[in-house]
């Protein structure tokens, strides 16, 4: 299920997001490493806001990411004339040159030691990669993203940062969720593990430091790093169809949340509807029902930005429980704020989600 997360605003996490969407109910991937192992190979690790001025660190990806300035070979160029014929290869040919010019600014802002605003661009271009499903544009700029990550912290662990520091984790979260979606899940499984293991030994070890020497807030942000990966491993587990495994991590990553954000916070809300798609995946709709339910009425509350998933997420279950009528009711209501909110993937599963409901409703004959 595709969650708009609080916790971070790194790309990989937004990327996961996007490839998640792609099919709700089947939570996306992530990358971590042996439990109390080192850092991934290519230890990865941005912090919230990757660092400006990281000087001559990036300069060695500029060569590597040459092949996004290449004029494209002629056999290609004749293949995108031949879609480009009639309004669907036409609007393929717009997004895809859309897509390039993205990729060319995120190399721009590369080059200029700008990785945060490169790290939004690629965001956008993978979301338009996805949504045109220009599936070698979702490679290059997974690509593209894990240099970068990959640059940042070489750069950051090259100028004396310890593994365990939060900007570490996080890049090397983010580099896990790539590795996930580009299927290269030893990776990806040594990065999750590696950042969860080290977080909580971090965590337990600055339990009796006072607050002059380590503030509340710092203890706070620690925590909620420690969620988000969580969260992202769990996603990564029910994808690899591990759904009693991805309980106990949603499980986690909630009572982080909630402790430290409370009930009502728009992630905490996602946490909730996460947990209720995990169990409806065991067979366990009406326990499922009961916390999809509760997300829904408190995004309803909140006005989540993201109300017309976790309605959807609601309907699904109810629709394995058989309560298809109520199901229709809440998936078309879904449709209508997934418009609204001009949220085009969500508009068209939710509509296959409605024909699928439209079957299992008609009587055989």
């Amino acid at each position: 299920m595709a969650m708009h997360r609080i916790l971070g605003a790194g790309l990989a996490l937004r990327l996961l997001r996007v490839a998640g969407r792609r099919g709700r109910g089947c939570p996306a991937r992530l990358l971590p490493g042996p439990a109390g192992g080192r850092a991934p190979a290519a230890d990865v690790p941005p912090c919230r806001e990757a660092p400006r001025g990281l000087g001559p660190g990036l300069l060695p990806l500029l060569a590597a990411l040459a092949w996004s300035s290449r004029p494209a070979p002629a056999e290609q160029e004749q293949e995108r004339e031949r879609q480009g014929a009639g309004a669907g290869g036409a609007a393929a040919g717009d997004a895809e040159a859309e897509i390039i010019q993205l990729l060319k600014r995120a190399k721009l802002c590369i080059m200029k030691d700008e990785p945060a605003e490169a790290e939004l661009i690629l965001h956008d271009a993978l979301r338009l990669a996805y949504k045109s499903d220009n599936k070698k544009a979702i490679t290059y700029t997974y690509d593209l993203a894990e240099k970068l990550f990959k640059a940042t912290m070489s750069y950051l662990l090259g100028g004396g940062m310890q593994q365990e520091d939060n900007a570490i984790i996080e890049i090397s979260v983010k580099l896990a969720t790539i590795y996930a979606a580009q299927n290269r899940q030893e990776l990806a499984l040594a990065g999750y593990e590696f950042c969860i293991s080290t977080l909580e030994e971090k965590i337990e070890r600055e339990k009796e430091l006072s607050e002059d020497t380590l503030s509340v807030e710092e203890k706070a942000n620690t925590h909620l790093l420690l969620g988000m990966c969580l969260e992202t491993y769990a996603r990564y587990l029910l994808f690899s169809k591990q759904p009693s495994q991805a309980q106990r991590m949603y499980e986690k990553a909630l009572q982080i949340a909630e402790e430290i954000l409370g009930e009502r916070h728009p992630q905490t809300i996602v946490l909730l509807s996460d947990l209720a798609t995990t169990l409806d995946a065991q067979g366990r709709s009406d326990e499922a029902c009961v916390h999809a339910q509760r997300a829904s009425d408190l995004a309803r509350q909140v006005e989540h930005p993201e109300l017309h998933v976790l309605l959807s997420n609601l309907a699904a279950v109810l629709m394995h429980r058989e309560r298809y009528a109520q199901a229709e009711e809440i998936y078309q209501e879904a449709l209508k704020r997934a418009k609204l909110k001009r949220d085009e993937v969500s508009v068209q599963r939710i509509r296959e989600e409605l024909a699928g409901l439209s079957r299992k409703r008609r009587p055989l004959s």
